[in-house]
C-alpha cells in the first residue's frame, strides 16, 4: 500500500534531523530513503522551510507519478490510454454552395422511404443538414467548396437480393454535364471544389463487388473531386485514389438513447446477426466475407455463450443493447453500419475486416474503445474475449459510453449538430482548403478587412 503523504512530514515545523523512507506499491515495491534535511540554526529557518516546502512538492509528484504509471499499465494487446486532440467550439469557417438539381438526381428518389433510413443514407443526411447549416453560402462566387447532391443508393438493392449500382454512373454523369453546363465552377477548376458522397461499398467505384469496382475504377469525371466516402482501407486501393473523407454509415440518430453499457443488463456475451453463408462461395461465384462469417458461423454456432442469427430481425438493435461483445466482420467490403451500431448501443466492437480505415480517428479513439482480431485469427476468437472480459472490459466500456464518441459517428439530419459526423467531415474540409492556392487566396479574401489600395485591389 502506498504510504499517504500526511504522513512522510510528521514534525516538518521543526529543525531536527529527519529521514524519510516511503514504499509505492504498483506490481512490485519500491523503496528509496532520502536524506532530506540536515541540522540548522534558528537563524536559517526560512531557507529551511523553503528547502523543506520545494521537497515535498518533488516527493510528492514523484509518489504519484510512480502511482500512476504502474497502475494504467496494460499489456500490449489491450486498448492504449485515449489521446485526442481538442476539438473546437466554432463553427467551421467554410462557405458551401450546394446546386439545386431538378428532383430526379435527389428529391424524387425520396419517394421510397427507406431512402433516407438505411445504411447508404449518409448522402440524404448530409445534404438535408448542409442546407440548413450555416456554412451553406448563396454566392457560388465566394465558396470554397461546391456541394453535388446526387442520391445514387436509394435504388441499391435488386428484386434477386444482389446490389445494383448500375444506375449511379449515368446519374452522376448527367449531373456534371448539367452544372458544367450552366455554372463556371466545374471547368475553372476541373471539378477539384466539388464534393460527391458514395456512401456504399466500395465508395466512388460504385459497385458493391471488389473485382468489377476495381475493374472499373473511379469514373474519370470524377478523379479531381473529392468524395465522400464509406469505404477505406490503410493500403493503396483503386477505390480511394480520389481526395476523399472517410465518413461513418447511417443509423438514425434516435439510437443514442439507451442505458449505459456498465449499467444495463448484459446477458450476451457474442452477438452476431446477419448474412452468414455455410457454404462462403455462392451462386455469383464469389466467396462472400472472405469466408470470414462462415468461418465464425462453423466455429462458434453451436457455443451458447455466441448469439449467432442468419435471418434478419426488425429489433436487432435491442439485441445489440443486451451484448457485451458484437462481431463486425467485413461483408462485400471491409466496413459495416454494425460497428457504428454497436458503438451507440455500447457493445464493444470487435472489428474482424483486415486493413480497415476507420472514420474521424481525431475524434473516435478507435484501439481505446474497440477489438481488432485479424481474419486468420478466428478460431482463437473466444479465448481472446475471455482475456478481455477477465483484465479491462470495463475500462473499454467507460470509454465506449463518451458521448463525444457516440455523437461523432451519427450524422443529424435537418442540422448540423455541434461535434457529430456532419461537423466533423466539415473540419476536414476546412483543412482541405489550404491544399489548393487558388482557393486558399479565395478563403483569404473573405476573411482579410477590405483595403482601399491598389495592392488591396490586387486581391
Amino acid at each position: 500500500m502506498a504510504t499517504p503523504i500526511s504522513r512522510l512530514f510528521p514534525h516538518h515545523h521543526t529543525t531536527a534531523n529527519a529521514t524519510v523512507s516511503t514504499t509505492v506499491a504498483a506490481g512490485s515495491r519500491y523503496s528509496k530513503t532520502m536524506k532530506l534535511l540536515s541540522r540548522r540554526s534558528s537563524t536559517e529557518k526560512p531557507l529551511h522551510h523553503q528547502r523543506l516546502k520545494r521537497s515535498y512538492r518533488w516527493l510528492l509528484w514523484l509518489s504519484l507519478s510512480i502511482y500512476l504509471f504502474f497502475s494504467s499499465s496494460t499489456p500490449s494487446f489491450l486498448p492504449s490510454p485515449i489521446s485526442r486532440r481538442s476539438l473546437s467550439p466554432a463553427p467551421p469557417s467554410l462557405k458551401i454552395y450546394i446546386y439545386d438539381l431538378p428532383p430526379e438526381f435527389n428529391r424524387r428518389w425520396l419517394s421510397n422511404p427507406r431512402c433516407a433510413s438505411h445504411l447508404f443514407a449518409a448522402e440524404v443526411a448530409l445534404h438535408e443538414a448542409l442546407v440548413h447549416s450555416s456554412v451553406r453560402g448563396l454566392d457560388p462566387f465566394e465558396a470554397d467548396f461546391f456541394f453535388v447532391p446526387v442520391y445514387v443508393s436509394c435504388n441499391f438493392s435488386t428484386a434477386n437480393g444482389f446490389p445494383s449500382l448500375g444506375h449511379a454512373r449515368p446519374l452522376l454523369s448527367a449531373a456534371q454535364e448539367l452544372i458544367s453546363k450552366d455554372f463556371p465552377f466545374w471547368n475553372r477548376s476541373k471539378g477539384a471544389d466539388h464534393i460527391f458522397v458514395a456512401s456504399h461499398d466500395y465508395g466512388a467505384c460504385f459497385h458493391a463487388m471488389e473485382d468489377v469496382a476495381i475493374a472499373d475504377g473511379i469514373p474519370e469525371f470524377l478523379k479531381n473531386s473529392i468524395l465522400l466516402q464509406t469505404f477505406g482501407l490503410i493500403t493503396p486501393h483503386v477505390c480511394q485514389e480520389a481526395e476523399h473523407v472517410l465518413i461513418p454509415p447511417y443509423i438514425p440518430p434516435d439510437i443514442d438513447s439507451w442505458p449505459a453499457p456498465e449499467t444495463a443488463k448484459r446477458d450476451i456475451f457474442a452477438f452476431f446477426r446477419g448474412k452468414m453463408e455455410v457454404h462462403p462461395k455462392n451462386i455469383s461465384g464469389r466467396f462472400y466475407s472472405r469466408k470470414v462469417r462462415t468461418q465464425i458461423w462453423n466455429g462458434f454456432s453451436g457455443n451458447r455463450r455466441f448469439v449467432l442469427r442468419r435471418h434478419r430481425f426488425d429489433g436487432y438493435q435491442s439485441e445489440i443493447a443486451r451484448s457485451v461483445f458484437c462481431l463486425c466482420p467485413l461483408g462485400w467490403a471491409p466496413w459495416s453500419p454494425r460497428l457504428v451500431e454497436s458503438v451507440a448501443l455500447g457493445c464493444v466492437p470487435v472489428i474482424i475486416a483486415d486493413g480497415i480505415r476507420l472514420p474521424f480517428p481525431e475524434a473516435v479513439p478507435w484501439p481505446d474503445i474497440s477489438l481488432t482480431v485479424a481474419e486468420r485469427d478466428v478460431a482463437g476468437l473466444e479465448t481472446l474475449l475471455d482475456l478481455v472480459a477477465a483484465t479491462n472490459l470495463s475500462v473499454i466500456q467507460r470509454r465506449l459510453w463518451d458521448p463525444a464518441v457516440r455523437r461523432a459517428l451519427l450524422f443529424h439530419r435537418q442540422s448540423v449538430v455541434y461535434g457529430d459526423a456532419t461537423w466533423h467531415v466539415l473540419r476536414a474540409l476546412e483543412g482541405k482548403v489550404h491544399r489548393r492556392s487558388w482557393r486558399q487566396r479565395r478563403h483569404e479574401r473573405r476573411r482579410r478587412p477590405q483595403s482601399h489600395s491598389p495592392m488591396g485591389e490586387m486581391w
